[in-house]
């Protein structure tokens, strides 16, 4: 009896990948109509609804590349705005198809959360910002005094580790949301609030008194930040990669959004050529159609278009490239080739 359920369980098995049908998650993307990204609460420069209600920032423009590449309009997007706390949970679920929200990149949370992360999109590094009155110069100037930070965030760790491994004390003072740490901070509860640079040139505009604050230069930290999906879909994974990719390419080979057209028209590069859907079938590979690259940079942008718009000169930040410059001018961002 035995040997004989066991040689029925093999082509039952075998089956079984015929009997039903798992949905991609781009097949569920494109049968809902729309993508759902998740987002901060509210991180401007990155992640925040303007005062008209419309998203704007460098990981919303991500996922409007995204849409663009799936559904050729860029618009298609609705946004999901997840705590530090929710923004796994919400990924784990299936409530989103993405999340781009200054998530920083581990290996501990790539090991054990079921997650994978797509790209590199912004290279942060932690530091502090305090009250000028406080005369704070350097990081070491911070002993013994009080800090807020979100609850469950990477930086909640760094700042623990980093004061420990320095023999400094230090009072942390953890709030679920980063506006309560913010409000915290802005109230004199603490003497210093931690997070990535970039998003402390945000959180700064959202002090009564702006001029006042200071971040500090000195890091504790490297934060690679960028794109999370869940495991077990590769072709998801791919598409939201190259989506990521064709902004940085685009930028390195000088294609923008002003002239798309007449490069599609013009260029005799043969990359060039396969990334605009010019020729080749790359994106008959991914699933997508063969001028998703195209819809990417004519709606959205390379990457510097939409770093300047977002968090640089074109912002209210005006924040330098810094390592999020191309690798060919000494940053960090580079592509493979898409060939």
């Amino acid at each position: 009896m035995k040997m004989r359920s066991i040689v029925w369980a093999v082509p039952a098995l075998a089956l079984l990948p015929t009997m039903g049908h798992a949905a991609s998650t781009l097949e569920t993307v494109k049968a809902r109509g729309n993508l759902e990204c998740g987002v901060s609460i509210g991180l401007p420069g990155f992640s925040y609804a303007d005062e008209k209600g419309v998203w704007r920032g460098q990981d919303v423009d991500v996922c409007r590349a995204l849409a663009a590449a799936v559904f050729g309009d860029a618009e298609k997007v609705k946004y999901t705005p997840t705590t530090v706390q929710q923004r796994w949970p919400v990924l784990q679920s299936g409530q989103v198809d993405v999340l781009s929200r200054n998530t920083t990149y581990t290996l501990s949370r790539e090991a054990t959360l079921g997650v994978t992360w797509a790209g590199i999109n912004y290279y942060e590094g932690q530091t502090f910002m305090v009250k000028k009155s406080a005369n704070v110069k350097k990081i070491a100037d911070l002993n013994s005094s009080t800090v807020c930070v979100a609850s469950g965030s990477t930086e909640e760790s760094n700042v623990n580790s980093y004061f420990s491994a320095h023999g400094y004390t230090l009072k942390v003072l953890s709030f679920e949301k980063n506006d309560d740490a913010v409000s915290a901070f802005d109230a004199g509860r603490c003497d210093s609030y931690t997070a990535g640079s970039g998003a402390l040139a945000g959180w700064r505009l959202k002090l009564k008194t702006p001029e006042e604050a200071i971040i500090l230069k000195e890091l504790i930290s490297n934060d690679p930040q960028g794109p999370v999906v869940r495991n077990g879909d590769n072709n998801w994974a791919d598409i939201v990669r190259w989506t990521l990719n064709t902004m940085i390419e685009a930028e390195r080979l000088g294609i923008t959004s002003k002239n798309v057209d007449e490069v599609k028209k013009e260029s005799k590069v043969a990359e060039v050529r396969k990334m605009l859907g010019v020729e080749g079938d790359l994106g008959k590979g991914l699933g997508l159609s063969n001028d998703w690259a195209y819809n990417i940079i004519k709606q959205v942008g390379n990457y510097g278009e939409s770093y300047e718009r977002t968090l640089g000169q074109d912002s209210p930040f005006k924040l330098d490239r810094g390592l999020q410059q191309l690798w060919t001018k000494g940053g960090l961002l580079f592509s493979p080739s898409f060939e």
